[in-house]
């Protein structure tokens, strides 16, 4: 029974802490552009084993990210990009490979890529979007660039940025805070989303609402290791009470 008990709470502990971290990484990225909430969860599941049948037992889970947006703060930045509506823009990592993301804070590289702050590329209709040197960035609310340098009236169309949609539960965090779908496959075109240039949106993390969760949690992990001290004396209790009784 004891054995049980020291178990019930190191896993209520082990939960709390892994919870913990979810939230003071949604803390850590409440000012990050275009950062999406990670939600956390306790989920019922069936313990194994024999005479275990009916146990349930519980473990965490990161089931997603909310998909609240959040404000669109103006910068005056022609190299900031904000969307309106459920579109996310397409990205491409070093590696090739397709990732989305909603954070429009970028800048252009050597070779005249414009790229964002983590360095993958954004997509176009035909690509990479390319621009020339010299030239700052025109982005209608359409989605089209054009490249203007000083002096010029007026500028040369570059690209029509990618914007795509996705339906709930379909795209997960990677490791590098870009977005990717579950089943690797391409999202469809977004059809009613606009840009807003020299804007950013903002983290939709509310900083009051995870400092009450970080409170609770760290609430539930004190009681986690009360409850392992609980066993722990009880234990020393029923050894003692044996031990006179012999």
């Amino acid at each position: 029974m004891i054995d049980r008990m020291v178990f019930t709470a190191m896993a209520g502990a082990r939960n709390a802490v892994d919870q913990l971290a979810v939230t003071t990484n949604n803390l850590s990225n409440a000012a990050t552009p275009g950062f999406r909430e990670q939600l956390a969860a306790f989920r019922a599941v069936q313990v194994r084993g024999d005479g275990a049948a009916t146990r349930i037992s519980s473990v965490d889970s990161t089931p997603g990210f909310s998909s609240v947006g959040g404000r669109i703060e103006q910068t005056g930045n022609p190299f900031d990009l904000a969307l309106e509506g459920d579109g996310w823009f397409s990205v491409k990592r070093r590696d090739g490979s397709t990732a989305y993301t909603r954070a429009g804070r970028l800048n252009v590289d050597a070779r005249g890529v414009l790229r964002t702050a983590n360095g993958a590329a954004l997509q176009g209709e035909n690509g990479d979007v390319l621009m020339p040197q010299g030239a700052a960035p025109e982005v209608g609310g359409d989605g089209v660039v054009y490249s203007r340098r000083e002096g010029e009236v007026t500028g040369t169309r570059v690209g029509q940025l990618r914007i795509v949609r996705a339906d709930p539960g379909v795209l997960d965090r990677g490791f590098d805070g870009l977005y990717e779908t579950r089943d690797k496959l391409p999202l469809a075109d977004a059809a009613v989303v606009r840009v807003r240039q020299g804007s950013t949106e903002s983290s939709n993390v509310s900083v009051s609402d995870a400092m009450v969760q970080m409170i609770s949690q760290s609430r539930l992990f004190d009681l986690s290791m009360q409850l392992v001290k609980n066993a722990d004396q009880n234990a020393r209790s029923a050894n003692q009470l044996i031990a006179s009784a012999r």
